[in-house]
């Protein structure tokens, strides 16, 4: 076959249309988008095919071949796509080495040097195990990324996140654990942003919790990925980015138009000069009130329950359609072992035991509103000694 006709059936056999000259693109942004949805299509291909794509096979297979090459060569496209690269398809090649004559052995006794005997040595300790890691149990079903479809409806929700990063009204923090992780949570995973647009059905296996989420990345993929799959990813090469408090309240509230304001939930710090109560880490009361803080707090330097001292509102928190004192009882009782223990001496100079501040970090407190909600609170507990909650 001559020149001419290797051109005639390189174009003909061209299913991705990749001889076809497009006009140019000037933003980096859709060249990417590109390059992504080809290699997510050579990653389809891997999954169901088991094997790297080859030139020696169908056109289809033999299109893929030649894109995945092309990328692999190409440092900038290479860069676009490593983050997706969970099948190491863009590993660098291999140093080759050739083959070396070795003499065939065909006993023990072959060993002039003594390389595979020693006396001293007990020969059944080699057939006894020692040190060895448990089977790892695998799923039965690896969750891997693909072209988010309807990707438009999340992108201002990724505009936002970085006004409200550039505003200081987030922040991004190390990830804490698999019960930080819910629906609404924004996190950056190997230098890509996600946000977990969906949770399924909460499944309790061996003790742990576990469900499939929909996950939103910033590159315009998605991934199906388990909760606590995302929760070691995140331990390994992650962090995660705060809630606003507007969101708290919105996941609290679920208003409608009709809905009536039931009370409000508040985070507060305390502004007292007395030692035993300052020199206190993560001391934050607790309460609710069915009229607006402000006037809650007015007289809170005269009050036993404000610790006889001026507050600092932390956090407040609307609630609708909901029992609010119900909300804070269960929050008071899931930090009951870190109840406050204190005698405060009010104006009329009796002793009180107020019990409405507890000891434990603002964002576990903010967590356990959300787990409350959700109704995943029944499945954890809070752990005093190193303030954290955990899975009973």
């Amino acid at each position: 076959m001559n020149i001419k006709d290797e051109f005639l059936k390189a174009i003909s056999d061209d299913p991705f249309g990749l001889t076809i000259v497009k006009p140019k693109v000037s933003a980096n942004k859709d060249e990417s988008k590109i390059v992504i949805e080809k290699f997510m299509k050579i990653l389809e291909f891997y999954e169901k095919n088991k094997k790297e794509p080859a030139k020696e096979a169908s056109r289809e297979e033999r299109t893929l071949a030649i894109i995945l090459e092309s990328i692999r060569n190409d440092k900038n496209q290479k860069s676009v796509v490593k983050h997706l690269d969970i099948y190491a398809l863009l590993k660098d090649d291999l140093e080759l080495v050739t083959d070396v004559d070795v003499e065939k052995i065909e006993s023990l006794d072959d060993d002039p040097f003594g390389l595979l005997g020693d006396e001293s040595l007990d020969y059944e300790d080699i057939f006894t195990l020692k040190n060895v890691s448990k089977t790892l149990e695998m799923p039965d079903y690896i969750a891997t990324r693909k072209v988010c479809k309807d990707f438009f409806k999340y992108e201002e929700l990724f505009k936002n996140l970085q006004k409200d990063l550039q505003n200081k009204l987030r922040k991004i923090e190390e990830h804490k654990g698999e019960r930080f992780i819910q629906k609404g949570l924004f996190f950056v995973l190997k230098g890509v942003v996600g946000y977990v647009a969906d949770v399924g059905k909460l499944q309790k296996q061996n003790n742990k919790i576990n469900a499939r989420l929909k996950c939103i990345f910033e590159n315009g993929t998605q991934s199906d990925m388990l909760l606590r799959s995302l929760s070691a990813e995140l331990y390994k090469d992650g962090q995660v980015i705060s809630f606003l408090n507007e969101e708290i309240e919105d996941n609290l509230s679920q208003i409608q138009n009709e809905d009536k304001t039931s009370g409000y939930i508040y985070l507060l710090k305390s502004k007292s000069n007395d030692n035993q109560i300052r020199d206190i880490r993560n001391l934050y009361k607790i309460g609710y009130s069915t009229t607006k803080v402000d006037e809650r707090l007015r007289n809170a330097k005269n009050e036993p329950t404000y610790l006889m001292a001026e507050v600092e509102q932390i956090a407040i928190y609307k609630c609708f359609n909901m029992n609010t004192q119900k909300l804070e009882q269960i929050l008071h009782q899931f930090f009951g072992k870190s109840c406050l223990n204190i005698e405060i001496i009010g104006n009329d100079g009796k002793s009180h035991t107020p019990r409405e501040w507890f000891i434990a970090p603002l964002e576990v407190i903010k967590q356990a509103i959300f787990m409350i909600v959700s109704g995943e609170i029944i499945y954890y507990k809070y752990d005093e000694k190193n303030e954290f909650i955990k899975p009973i």
